[in-house]
Formats: C-alpha cells, sequence, structure tokens
C-alpha cells in the first residue's frame, strides 16, 4: 500500500507490503522504486517498509534547497516507524542509505533491532579521508559548474569502480526525464558531501545494541566501499559479511540477492 507521511518540511511517501517482522530498506538517494523487487520478494516473511527520502521522487520538500543530511534522514525514517507502530525495525541500508540507517541507530535505538549496512562510504574512517573529501568537493563542482559527465567520472574514478567503454553515457548521459535529472543534482548539491563526510559515534555502535552487521558484495573488491565497510567492521570489532554481487546487487539481481538478505534477517 501506498501512504505519504507529513513531517516537518517535506511529505515523505512510502509504501508497506507483507506481513511479520518490520524490515525498513532505505537508500540514499535511491528511493522505493529501486527496492520494489526486493521487497515483493521478502514479503511473504516480513512486514517491508520502502520510502523516498525527502525531495526525492515522490517525497516532496517545503525548501528545495534544504541539505539532506543522515541525522535528518534518520528523523524521517523515526517518524515513519512511528506511524507504521509495527515494532522495532530491522533496518537494512544501502549506500547513502546504510549511512542513514546508522545515523538512526545511534539516535532511534529502542526502535530498531538491528541494521545491515551494506557498503556505507564512511569515507571519514580512511586515512586518504583528507584527499577523498577534496575530491568529493572538486566532482560536486565539476557538475554544478554542468559538466555531468566529467562529474559521474570522478566519481567513478574515485570509487574504483570500473564501467565498460560506453556505459557512462548510456547510464547518465542528458537524454534522460527531468525528474531523474533533477532528483540528480540535489544528490549532488545537497547530500553528497553530508553523507560521505558524516563520522559515527563508534563507541554508541559498538555497544552492542542495535546489533550492527557490515555487509559488503563480492564484487567490490578494493572499491571505495568495500574499504569502507571493511573500515567499520574493524572499528566494530566485527567480520564483515559477504553478500553477492556488487554495491548496488540488490537492485541488479534481487533473486540472488535475496536468500542472503533472509539469512542475515534471520540472525539479526
Amino acid at each position: 500500500m501506498n501512504h505519504t507521511l507529513t513531517v516537518p518540511g517535506a511529505d515523505l511517501y512510502y509504501e508497506l507490503r507483507g506481513s511479520g517482522p518490520l524490515v525498513a530498506l532505505i537508500g540514499s538517494p535511491m528511493g522505493a522504486r529501486s527496492f520494489e523487487p526486493l521487497a515483493d520478494l521478502i514479503a511473504s516473511d516480513y512486514t517491508v517498509l520502502t520510502t523516498d527520502p525527502r525531495g526525492i521522487d515522490r517525497s516532496s520538500l517545503s525548501d528545495p534547497d534544504q541539505d539532506s543530511t543522515p541525522e535528518l534522514r534518520a528523523e524521517d525514517l523515526s517518524a515513519l516507524l512511528t506511524e507504521v507502530d509495527a515494532g522495532p525495525a530491522i533496518v537494512f541500508g544501502s549506500s547513502g542509505g546504510a549511512i542513514t540507517a546508522l545515523a538512526f541507530a545511534q539516535a532511534y535505538p529502542d526502535q530498531v533491532r538491528a541494521v545491515i549496512a551494506h557498503e556505507p562510504p564512511l569515507c571519514e574512517l580512511l586515512e586518504d579521508r583528507d584527499e577523498l573529501r577534496a575530491g568529493t568537493e572538486k566532482l560536486i563542482a565539476t557538475y554544478l559548474d554542468g559538466d555531468i559527465l566529467g562529474a559521474w567520472s570522478q566519481f567513478m574514478a574515485q570509487a574504483n569502480i570500473d564501467l565498460p567503454p560506453g556505459v557512462l553515457e548510456m547510464m547518465f548521459g542528458p537524454d534522460r526525464p527531468a525528474k531523474q535529472l533533477a532528483d540528480e543534482r540535489r544528490w549532488f548539491e545537497h547530500e553528497l558531501r553530508w553523507t560521505t563526510t558524516w563520522q559515527p559515534d563508534l563507541p554508541v555502535l559498538r555497544a552492542g545494541h542495535p546489533r550492527i552487521i557490515a555487509a559488503i558484495g563480492e564484487a567490490s573488491t578494493n572499491q571505495l566501499c568495500d574499504r569502507t565497510t571493511r573500515a567499520l567492521a574493524t572499528a566494530l570489532n566485527i567480520e564483515p559479511t559477504l553478500f553477492p554481487g556488487g554495491h548496488t546487487a540488490f537492485a541488479d539481481n534481487p533473486t540472488t540477492f535475496t536468500p542472503h538478505l533472509l539469512k542475515a534477517l534471520a540472525t539479526a
């Protein structure tokens, strides 16, 4: 079922499906559409919440120039879970959504049973964080100067993600829907910086509640988010959990991804 929740400064679009213990699937900037196939596959065992982050896709903003911080997105998730009123949730967050999930676990521990943090870009945990911070500022400036493909090329290089020839142009060329381009610009201008410079409260996360699972794609070896997730696992004194595929495997191949997610949910 589709719903909208009004919170200070935004109307949050969200969907609920299935029955059983509550699982929230969240991204940043990916929204509910990206998680739909995965949500359908686990809805026979769980009540599944998916949502569009504020300002993305069907979630509107009062102030379009508002920055999207992990703390603000965590506050939105808390409001959604309060509205749903289905008990503490297991939160699966991927990429920026994994950082949202970690911020949520720190601020609202009573609302979460466990967090599965899939490839969070926690650049501040790395020794080369200053270089990465500078690279992020450069690619943001490149994008805002109008060089979309140049910005994405810098992004992929910094993330250490290799794409076959022509794929970058196919994925990020100018002939895309206006809403997709607007959401992309919002991510570069108002979200990316705050996500990648967020610093977790490691003593709080290390305390053991909620449980944190640091998840890495098997195909992400040596990529930036492989390094950041391993740094998180080391900082929390836990072993990383491997999932099939790469950074967006939950959307690219949900059928293969689902059994591994169900296994993690069962132990969370």
